[in-house]
């Protein structure tokens, strides 16, 4: 004898959230200022302060986000930080 097909809904997808595009200056520290910019076209990644007018730029692929952009900015400024450490 075979069991009777269950009448249970499949649980709803779960939606995921959209992550920010815009961040706060390293140098500056103003919240919010740096936005940052993806060209698909040309595969540049493009990172720029609205305050200080700082800027990072970085080639990309089809799966980078902003928020890639950001990190490697943030890890180039600490990488150049701790070289000028090292030297002085």
């Amino acid at each position: 004898m075979g069991k009777r097909k269950s009448r249970a809904k499949p649980p709803p997808k779960k939606r995921m959230d959209k992550l920010d595009t815009v961040f706060s200056c390293p140098f500056c520290n103003h919240g919010t200022s740096v936005e940052c910019r993806v060209d698909m076209k040309n595969l540049i990644g493009e990172a720029v302060c609205g305050i200080c007018q700082e800027s990072f730029s970085m080639t990309i692929t089809a799966l980078t986000e902003p928020i890639d952009i950001y990190s490697e900015w943030i890890d180039e400024c600490e990488r150049v930080n701790s070289l000028e450490d090292d030297g002085a």
